[in-house]
């Protein structure tokens, strides 16, 4: 019987009710809700003459994106596909991968690695675009410094965590929302027949007579670049706090919209030139808590994007897509994590994307490509979960087709940004897509050469080692972690780590197996003795959103066994068992090591060679199994057995009677 694991869960916000709503607010729409500060401006620079029916197209195109692509796909559709209540493509994917195809993993990687891809790029944009209001206040402020220190405290502070700060989030974000709402409205009164966007007719008229349809398409995407954000926060604030909170957001960002595009409709001139639309609808007198404001919500932005690659890595990690790294927990909120050599990595990332693109017109032609791709690879596994769901086949590919030309339409026009900035985001998912496949295909390789035995055959030599007292004690317990994913099978080495290299003799010999479940909050274990006193068998169910602290959670099976009375833990040693003492621990971990000599397979040799290269940002497998701070002997072996040495020829000495001088000949 499965018992379960402590691990603490917190889904408070998930409750319906105005706090859950706030929160949401401060969690979710960071993203999407900093679009107004380029959209329109990318919009108002493709070139076409600002006339009434190329602003009503362009309206009319952001309206029903947001409509078809965010309300309709993400908010109706991909909410309901939930992994146990978590989203985002990689729990999509866990909740698919034993009901398809192996190969769909290769959607999954691609379509994370260019969501990471997009966390470099957003908070760059966006703090620079809230920065670059300031110049409508001083035109020689330096932007880059400002936007660059900015970038560097929110950095900084992710080491201590965002529990005190995240708490305010949702009352700024709320006040934010109501900012755009209130600009956009008064806006839209100098010129009410933006209103008319909302009829499909001038988006259709615009894409079919403009010769710039593309490039008013790669403008138009950038509204919605923050709906994959929000269904992989389905887990941190559930679907109906999502769902009801969009309405207010959906129609707060389309106030502003429209009311940007009333300005540009009786601003023409000034609008053609590097004046923001959003900041030419402020009011003079609060142009500077606009910019206050619209910084702050690029820092929330910021902020989303960066816990969210965290989220997404350490997902990876358990479903073995990317090498184990030491994550930090600053705060005791459940899903905040730290992973200090993320954090460095993007904060590079990120102030060399500033330092590159100098300004936000630059970076909007980096923005967009990447989580075009990514927005495809949900389509697909959209499509998977619809008819793992029995929604039948004419449906399915209804929805998929419909998406994929929508999305494909919006990748062609992204493409024609790509030598504009598009190539960076690229080569940025590409360098994170190239190292997960490295690292899937080089575990295959590994799971390939493990060879494992018949754990049952040993059961005698085992017993016969603990009772013979010649055989120095190497622990009271000695703990393995078994490889072999086979009931009733192990390693082999494991096997040779115990009887052949050193025999170690033990009071207790445990066996940990560890079970990457596709829930994500699962956290339990099951327990068999197979020898009785002496052998145990250890499965821990793990989710791929909770950390293998081996360590911790024996502690507690341990503890559990001594409070039914199947475990006595008192040392055998007679001075420290008077003394009611427990014995000790010794984790032996097996890692076998690939030497290139062993296999003439070259293409199998150089993706070996990488994987040693990547596994060096990771951390050990001590570290990674939570077993820091315990006692661990790591014992490496050979990954292939291989007659290393056949071609070493044998050396004969022979004597040269006549001569009386010792000769060599060789013998193969």
């Amino acid at each position: 019987m499965a018992k379960s694991l402590q691990v603490e869960t917190n889904r408070n916000v998930n409750k319906i009710g105005f706090a859950g709503l706030l929160i949401t607010l401060g969690i979710v729409f960071g993203d999407i809700g900093t679009s107004p500060l380029y959209v329109m401006k990318a919009i108002v620079h493709t070139g076409e003459v600002l006339n009434e029916n190329y602003v009503l197209g362009a309206l009319s195109c952001i309206i029903w994106t947001l409509t078809i692509q965010t309300t309709i796909k993400y908010v109706l559709i991909a909410l309901r596909a939930d992994n146990n209540g978590e989203g985002g493509i990689l729990a999509l994917y866990a909740l698919l991968r034993r009901h398809r195809r192996k190969w769909i993993y290769m959607i999954a990687i691609i379509g994370a690695s260019t969501l990471l891809a997009d966390g470099i790029i957003t908070p760059a944009i966006t703090v620079t675009t809230a920065i670059e209001g300031l110049k409508g206040i001083n035109p020689d402020l330096p932007v880059i410094p400002i936007t660059l220190t900015i970038i560097t405290i929110v950095f900084f502070v992710q080491r201590f965590g965002t529990e005190h700060i995240g708490r305010s989030f949702g009352t700024f974000m709320l006040l934010w929302f109501l900012l755009l709402g209130i600009v956009g409205t008064i806006g839209l009164t100098t010129y009410p027949q933006v209103l008319k966007a909302f009829n499909p007719y001038y988006a259709v008229c615009l894409l079919l007579e403009s010769p710039h349809w593309f490039l008013i398409l790669g403008a138009v995407f950038l509204c919605t670049t923050g709906a994959e954000a929000l269904y992989s926060d389905l887990g941190h604030c559930g679907k109906r706090n999502i769902t009801i909170s969009w309405i207010f957001v959906k129609t707060m960002l389309i106030l502003n919209y429209l009311g940007q595009g009333a300005w540009v409709l009786t601003h023409p001139d000034r609008a053609a030139g590097i004046e923001n639309p959003f900041y030419a609808i402020m009011p003079q007198g609060i142009l500077l808590f606009a910019i206050i404001m619209a910084t702050g919500a690029a820092i929330v932005a910021s902020q989303a994007l960066i816990s969210g690659s965290f989220s997404i890595l350490s997902e990876a990690m358990n479903l073995k897509f990317w090498p184990r790294m030491r994550i930090k927990h600053p705060t005791n909120v459940k899903g905040q994590l730290f992973i200090p050599m993320v954090n460095l990595a993007m904060y590079i990332g990120v102030v060399f994307t500033v330092l590159l693109f100098r300004d936000s017109s630059h970076m909007e032609a980096a923005y967009g490509l990447a989580i075009t791709i990514t927005m495809l690879m949900t389509t697909l596994l959209l499509g998977f979960y619809l008819r793992m769901c029995g929604i039948s086949r004419a449906l399915s590919i209804l929805f998929v087709g419909g998406y994929c030309v929508i999305e494909g339409i919006f990748l062609t026009a992204n493409l024609s940004k790509f030598i504009a900035g598009g190539w960076f985001t690229l080569l940025i998912g590409g360098i994170l897509c190239f190292i997960m496949f490295v690292w899937v295909g080089a575990q295959k390789i590994r799971r390939r050469y493990m060879s494992t035995k018949q754990l049952s055959d040993y059961y005698g030599i085992i017993s016969d080692i603990k009772a013979d007292e010649s055989i120095p004690k190497y622990a009271s317990n000695l703990v393995y972690v078994n490889h072999a994913h086979m009931d009733g099978r192990v390693d082999d080495k494991l096997l040779y780590s115990i009887i052949n290299k050193q025999p170690k003799r033990a009071d207790h010999y445990w066996l940990i197996n560890l079970e990457y479940v596709d829930t994500p909050d699962t956290l339990e274990y099951s327990y068999a003795s197979l020898i009785k006193d002496t052998l145990f068998n250890v499965t821990m169910r793990i989710g791929f959103r909770i950390e293998p602290h081996v360590s911790l959670y024996l502690r507690q099976v341990v503890e559990d066994l001594v409070a039914d009375g199947e475990l006595k833990l008192t040392s055998t040693y007679p001075s420290l068992r008077k003394n009611g003492i427990p014995g000790d621990f010794r984790f032996i971990i097996i890692y076998r090591i690939y030497y290139p000599e062993d296999s003439c397979d070259r293409k199998q040799n150089m993706l070996m060679s990488l994987y040693a290269l990547i596994r060096k940002i990771g951390i050990g497998e001590p570290n990674a199994l939570g077993l820091d701070t315990s006692t661990v002997v790591v014992e490496r072996v050979p990954l292939i057995i291989a007659n290393r040495n056949k071609n070493v020829r044998r050396i004969v000495r022979t004597k040269n009677y006549d001569a009386n001088k010792e000769e060599e000949t060789f013998q193969a």
